[in-house]
């Protein structure tokens, strides 16, 4: 894990507040957290899985998405 890993596994990531977009969902919204989550394989080792949390700018629930499928808006336009 990053050295900027919080003791709940929550990164200190520069595009939390920002507006972003899920590329494959094409929702749009604000960036509130990135999560690096440890999971056990089938076989039982440990691995790391990065999520990222989006709040939609037309409201409801945070969609959570893997990291890498994040874009910020700002740097598109």
């Amino acid at each position: 894990m990053a050295d900027s890993v919080d003791s709940f596994f929550h990164e200190r990531h520069p595009w939390i507040g920002k507006a972003v977009r899920d590329i494959p969902s094409g929702t749009e919204g604000e960036l509130t957290a990135v999560v690096q989550e440890p999971k056990r394989d089938h076989e039982g080792r440990v691995t790391t899985v990065r999520l990222a949390y989006i709040r939609p700018s037309h409201g409801g629930r945070e969609l959570p998405t893997a990291a890498g499928n994040v874009q910020l808006i700002n740097a598109l336009r």
